[in-house]
């Protein structure tokens, strides 16, 4: 058994867990100064630490209304008959890539695309709406190749949901809202968690829409766009690698936050059985 687990272990530490450490250990060997240099200039420069809540910014509001809106669309789908079908189509964005999603959206969203001229003929505005380079092309982007993972996530947790508990609470005259509120929800909460964390930190990694369809020096200069400036722009490895620990510590806050929520909201099949 601790042969066939050994290729796997082997490969996380390959691709993971030493180029963290390596991360790590770069971020403490600043171009000049002490081991913090690196960590020090970052907060001290607005235009650096500024990165962080412009990625939040962001990260949050799309992990958010993905999560709204897929538990609603998952309520849904999961009823209909050609569940596959309607499943393929709302996943094909992952297929497409961010790159490409946002190509296309250079196009559609620009000021004589599709969307500005539905819009204009409608007589619903006068003048074209700006939906590039500016903080709502990266929103847009960000729902669009997000959505459908997230999604896929919620639908999988609702259909491993015994639709035996719908049908005993609908039995005993519960209507669909209290249905939901009192038996789906509190059986959603573990993973609509997980789901959220995976759904963030796919939103925080935020970076070739940020630059293809933002703003990268000013409204949306994401923590990202930071660190590859700095590896590939300036040639600081070492500030680039204190950028990415930070990244990864932020990361890690947000979900350890979430899990601890769960655990304060749900209290698991055993104690809810106490009563």
């Amino acid at each position: 058994m601790t042969l066939l687990v050994l290729p796997a272990v082997l490969f996380i530490l390959a691709l993971f867990v030493y180029p963290f450490l390596y991360g790590l250990w770069l971020s403490f060997r600043p171009n000049g100064g002490g081991g913090l240099a690196n960590y020090a200039k970052f907060f001290a420069d607005p235009f650096l630490y500024t990165t962080i809540t412009k990625t939040l910014m962001l990260a949050v509001p799309v992990t958010v209304l993905n999560v709204v809106v897929s538990i609603p669309v998952a309520l849904r789908v999961r009823l209909m008959r050609h569940q596959r079908l309607l499943t393929t189509i709302l996943v094909v964005p992952i297929t497409l890539g961010t790159v490409l999603v946002s190509e296309g959206l250079l196009t559609y969203l620009g000021p004589r695309g599709w969307v500005n001229r539905v819009l204009l003929d409608l007589g619903l505005i006068g003048t074209p709406v700006r939906l590039l380079h500016n903080y709502w092309g990266v929103f847009l982007s960000l729902v669009i190749t997000g959505f459908p993972f997230t999604f896929l996530l919620t639908l999988s947790y609702l259909t491993g949901i015994d639709p035996a508990l719908e049908n005993a609470a609908a039995v005993l005259g519960a209507p669909a809202r209290e249905r939901f509120k009192r038996v789906l929800l509190p059986l959603l909460i573990p993973g609509l968690t997980i789901t959220l964390a995976l759904s963030f930190v796919q939103a925080f990694s935020v970076f070739p829409s940020a630059i293809l369809l933002g703003e990268p020096a000013g409204a949306t200069r994401v923590i990202s766009i930071a660190a590859y400036t700095a590896a590939f722009e300036q040639y600081d490895y070492s500030l680039a690698s204190a950028i990415a620990m930070l990244m990864a510590g932020i990361q890690v806050i947000i979900v350890l936050a979430l899990l601890a929520a769960r655990g304060l909201i749900y209290s698991g099949p055993a104690a809810s059985g106490k009563g």
